[in-house]
Formats: C-alpha cells, structure tokens, sequence
C-alpha cells in the first residue's frame, strides 16, 4: 500500500484525486494540504510514501514545500502535478528534488503508475515532455555546477554506465534503452542503480540534470 499526501490550492481537484485514489487498491490517501506550508507540516507528520504537489499555490509555493520536504530527509518523494507544460517553475521543482512531473489533464492510470514509481524509488516526467522539459532546461541552466566533483564522479563510470547515462539523459525509458543496447531491461536496471549511486543521484531526474550539466546531453537542433 502506498500512502499519498495531496497538496492542492483548489479543494475540487484535491477531491478529485483522492476520488481516484481510494478507489485504487494500492493506495491510501492519508491527508491533504491547500498550500505550501502546510504540506511540509503533514509530510512531516505523516510521513507519506508520495507527496502531490501542485505548483502554484498562494503562500509557500510547491517548489519551496519540496525543497524543504526534501532537506528534511523525510522518506516522502515528491511528485509534481503543473497545468502547464512548460511552466518555468519545473525546473526549480526538479532542482529541488522533485522525483518527477505529470500534467494535471494526464489519464487516471498514467497517474497511478506515476505514483507507483515514484514510491518505488525511481522518477517520472510526462512522456510527451520529456525532451521539450530537457531541451529547455538545457537553453534555461547550461553552466556547469560544481565541475571538479562531478567531473571525478564521471570518471568512476565504466564505459558501459556512461552510455547509460547518456541515454538517461536523453529522456530514454529503460525499454528504450534495453532495446538500443540489445541487453534485458533487468540488466538495464541494474546499470541504472549502479550509476545513480556512482554520481550521488537520489534519482533518476537528478541523473538527467548531471549530464546536462556535464554536456553529456544536448537540446535538439532544428
């Protein structure tokens, strides 16, 4: 069972989740919050496996509720919910360690799955926007952070973690890569795990940001 704590501004749609949500079996809605501040008091609280986390609430937004959500070292993983696909503030969601984004208009089950991944320890961005989501990303932030440490944390990646890196960070899904590399998508995960510890990455957004810093991945051109 999967606990989840909904942090919305707008009562109808926190009904609505939770509607969806205590009906499906493999989740337990154990509170919600209407703003920022209050989110961080309950996951605190309640220490949810999954938070849902609207973005743009009066108060203490969703981006400053994750960062503190996640300095607290609270178990919680937090999953973005945005109305828009390209809101700038994704991008400060993620740095402040976010495990992932989905669209508020997204299908019932493609929200299900998202929560289960998240809760499972991996990340998730909505499928059509990954690479726009990347692509701005990159244009937005494309200096380097902290050099010397990443670069010595690349450099203990085999040859073989690189390339997966490299795909993680070109918005491949582990089917994707599994298939490109002609190896079975459990060897996938397991290169997966190895690189994320390798370079300090909590998950796999992380990983992405990593290699966009590193220049290991590129918007499109054209």
């Amino acid at each position: 069972m999967t606990t989840v704590l909904i942090v919305d501004d707008q009562s109808l749609q926190r009904y609505a989740f939770r509607l969806l949500l205590d009906e499906a079996p493999e989740t337990a809605v154990v509170g919600e919050a209407e703003h920022g501040g209050e989110a961080v008091r309950l996951a605190a609280e309640l220490r949810p496996d999954v938070v849902l986390m609207d973005v743009r609430m009066p108060g203490m937004d969703g981006i400053e509720a994750t960062r503190r959500i996640v300095a607290s070292g609270d178990r919680s993983r937090i999953l973005v919910l945005t109305t828009f696909d390209l809101d700038e503030y994704v991008h400060a969601a993620l740095r402040a360690g976010a495990s992932g984004f989905l669209l508020k208009d997204v299908r019932p089950e493609e929200l299900l799955a998202g929560i289960r991944a998240v809760a499972a320890g991996d990340a998730v961005i909505a499928p059509a926007l990954t690479r726009r989501l990347l692509d701005e990303y990159a244009q937005r932030a494309p200096e380097l952070v902290d050099g010397p440490s990443q670069e010595a944390r690349l450099k203990s990646l085999t040859d073989r973690e690189r390339e997966i890196l490299v795909a993680i960070g070109k918005g491949w899904t582990n089917g994707e890569i599994a298939a490109h590399f002609l190896v079975a998508e459990s060897t996938v995960k397991t290169h997966v795990r190895r690189v994320l510890a390798k370079i300090g990455a909590r998950d796999r957004i992380q990983a992405v940001i990593f290699a966009y810093d590193l220049g290991l991945a590129r918007p499109r051109t054209g």
